[in-house]
C-alpha cells in the first residue's frame, strides 16, 4: 500500500508529527476503538486493516496511527522509548478520540494500552491485547542479552540484532533504561475494567507465560486469555483475526 493510496492525517504533539487515520464513524453509547501497533510496527498493518474493516461494517469508529520513529510519523526510529510513544498516544486519545474506547494492543503495544489504561481510567472501555509484552525491554531484552552484548550496549549505547520479520533491529540503552520507568508486571496492576488476552503458544518472541504473569497482577476480576495452541507471535492468520474481533465484540456487548 502506497502513501498516496493511504490517507492519513496528522497532529502536532511532542515535538513530533504524529500520523493517524479514522476509520468508520462514532455510534453514540458505542464504545469505539484505538488500535495501538507493536514496536518496530505501523497503522497499515494487517491486524489494524482488518479492525478498519469490520469497524466500517459494524458501524464503529477505529483510530489508529504512528508513533514518533514510526510509519508515517516524524522522528527516528532509534530515538524512541516507551515514555515518548506513550506520550504519543495520549496526545492521539485526547486529540483525535471521543467517548469510551476499547484498546487493542499488538506485542509492544499492549504495554502501552496498559500504561494508556492507567493514565486515562475513564475513557477506557476494555483492553484486548494480542502477544501482549508488558516489560518487554526488561524481560525479553535486557535480562536474554549476554554479557558482551550488555557492555556494547553501555558503551556504543546501541546493538542491532536480526529479526526474522526484515532488517535488523536496533536496541538502545535509552530503551531499556526508560522501559523500567514504566514496568508494570513487578507489582499489582490498578486496572479494573474487563481484559481479553489473545496468546499463541509457540510465540518465540513473547513466551505465553507473560499472559499468565499479566492476568495475576491485573486487579480486573474479568480477565480472559485465550491461548492459541499453533499460534505465532503475529497471529495475523484469518482464524487469528477472527478471534480478534470475537474478542472485541465481547467487550463492546
Amino acid at each position: 500500500m502506497t502513501e498516496q493510496e493511504f490517507q492519513y492525517k496528522t497532529l502536532k504533539a511532542n515535538d513530533q508529527t504524529i500520523a493517524y487515520r479514522v476509520d468508520g464513524e462514532a455510534n453514540p453509547g458505542r464504545p469505539n476503538l484505538l488500535f495501538l501497533p507493536g514496536f518496530f510496527s505501523d497503522m497499515t498493518g494487517s491486524k489494524a486493516s482488518f479492525l478498519a474493516a469490520r469497524c466500517i461494517e459494524d458501524r464503529r469508529q477505529l483510530t489508529r496511527f504512528d508513533y514518533s520513529g514510526h510509519g508515517q510519523s516524524s522522528g527516528q526510529f532509534i530515538d524512541g522509548c516507551i515514555g515518548d510513544w506513550l506520550a504519543d498516544a495520549l496526545a492521539v486519545v485526547d486529540a483525535v478520540t471521543t467517548g469510551k474506547l476499547i484498546l487493542v494492543g499488538s506485542s509492544m503495544g499492549g504495554w502501552i494500552m496498559l500504561l494508556l489504561a492507567l493514565a486515562r481510567p475513564d475513557r477506557v472501555a476494555g483492553l484486548v491485547g494480542i502477544a501482549a509484552a508488558p516489560d518487554f525491554t526488561e524481560d525479553l531484552v535486557w535480562d536474554l542479552l549476554s554479557r558482551e552484548q550488555k557492555a556494547e550496549m553501555q558503551d556504543k549505547g546501541v546493538i542491532y540484532e536480526p529479526s526474522e520479520y526484515g532488517a535488523p533491529v536496533p536496541y538502545t540503552l535509552k530503551l531499556v533504561q526508560d522501559g523500567r520507568e514504566h514496568l508494570l508486571l513487578r507489582a499489582p496492576i490498578n486496572i479494573t475494567c474487563p481484559v481479553r488476552l489473545i496468546q499463541g503458544r509457540q510465540d518465540k518472541d513473547v513466551p505465553w507465560q507473560t499472559a499468565e504473569k499479566l492476568k495475576k497482577q491485573l486487579r480486573s476480576k474479568d480477565v480472559r486469555i485465550h491461548y492459541v495452541e499453533d499460534g505465532e507471535h503475529r497471529l495475523s492468520r484469518n482464524e487469528d483475526l477472527e478471534l480478534l474481533w470475537k474478542a472485541v465484540e465481547s467487550l463492546a456487548a
